[in-house]
């Protein structure tokens, strides 16, 4: 079986859907018989079968290097040129039409992953107005696909608002090998110029509005010495306040799992989250967590492996930071790589995948039977 999977949310500092993609295409290569091709945006035209094909786009200020194929035509040929047995989408623009008149001509599966929910992210930005506006615009997109994969239950119970019935849970996963508890670091603090004695606090990931580093960056304010926050994800290195240290992205996923691990704990005050992968890589590591009781956070994160505060409250967020230092960092981390583990491991994540895939193969034939049945 040839499976493509195709999105805009892709590039070369990107983040959860490029590592879910890539994290899949070399998993299906080493553990299964499927066959794999990727087909987002580039720099140029290139179809490369079984590897990542990319259609030439603008690239977009601003938006971490994400770029904009202006040729729905080019897209919607080489899904075809590709040959797929399956089709998923990762956002719903134009590779989801594309995508959806491919499966139409061709009688092909079509799945859709509900990577991020646009709707809320548009209704902070633009307002109510524009939340319904999304949400129609949802319920049209979806309605051509046999299928939509969410990463949270949260997710599942929004589509399921929306009117969008087939839906099905699909967790993503991580890799337990490279973001380990065994990548820490003794000397991070060293590399920083900190003091041994400082409460090291990291947080990874684009900085984006919804990400809501401003509640991170006003906690530590009010924490002020010890606590040290790394933000990983700038365009450049800097010191913008005292206790406060940026990094660029960092595209080594082991380079990313080594800052992970040597830390004290992840700090995450996104409240829009659909999933939360760095949360997962973080708890692989072996490091607890403070997020927000907001989006999909509350179901990774409690009490047993981290602290939760209020949404967009820096002062709930500084006083769950130190609660959090009140116990046994330790511990924690060690409830955390073992939720990990338990749960969120991409051996784990893909074959529930490949479940959902056949199940939907095996409602396909059904249909054409009964269509067939009906039609004599």
């Amino acid at each position: 079986m040839h499976l493509v999977d195709t999105t805009l949310f892709f590039s070369p500092t990107s983040g959860g859907v490029k590592r879910y993609l890539t994290a899949k295409h070399a998993w299906l290569r080493a553990h299964s018989p499927h066959r794999h091709s990727i087909l987002v945006p580039g720099a140029r035209n290139q179809l490369q079968p079984g590897d990542i094909s990319t259609v030439a786009g603008l690239r977009l200020p601003g938006t971490f290097n994400y770029r904009l194929p202006l040729s729905a035509r080019t897209w919607t040929r080489y899904l075809s040129e590709l040959e797929p047995d399956l089709i998923e989408v990762g956002d719903v623009f134009h590779p989801a039409w594309c995508g959806a008149r491919v499966a139409r001509d061709n009688n092909l599966p079509l799945v859709a992953f509900f990577h991020s929910n646009l709707a809320q992210v548009m209704g902070r930005r633009l307002g109510s107005l524009a939340d319904r506006a999304v949400r129609r615009y949802l319920r049209t997109v979806y309605a051509r696909f046999d299928l939509v994969l969410a990463p949270s239950r949260l997710m599942c119970a929004y589509l399921a608002e929306l009117g969008v019935t087939r839906t099905e849970y699909q967790p993503l996963g991580v890799d337990t090998a490279i973001f380990s508890p065994e990548r820490r670091s003794l000397d991070l603090r060293r590399k920083l110029g900190l003091s041994e004695q400082a409460r090291l606090l990291i947080f990874a990931g684009r900085f984006s509005e919804e990400k809501n580093l401003h509640v991170l960056r006003d906690a530590m304010a009010l924490l002020g010495e010890p606590y040290h926050l790394l933000l990983v994800g700038g365009g450049r290195a800097s010191r913008p306040s005292h206790n406060i240290t940026m990094l660029p992205y960092r595209r080594d996923s082991v380079e990313l799992a080594q800052w992970l691990a040597s830390a004290d704990a992840l700090v995450h005050a996104g409240s829009s989250e659909t999933f939360g992968l760095v949360i997962v890589e973080a708890m692989a590591c072996g490091r607890p967590v403070v997020g927000v009781r907001a989006g999909a956070v509350p179901e990774l994160v409690d009490e047993r492996v981290g602290e939760l505060a209020q949404p967009e409250d820096s002062l709930s967020m500084a006083q769950a930071i130190r609660r959090l230092y009140e116990r046994d960092l330790e511990a924690l981390g060690a409830a955390a790589r073992a939720r990990a583990m338990q749960r969120f491991s991409w051996s784990q994540a893909l074959q529930l995948q490949l479940s959902h895939y056949a199940g939907l193969f095996g409602w396909r034939r059904s249909s054409v039977a009964i269509s067939q049945a009906a039609a004599r």
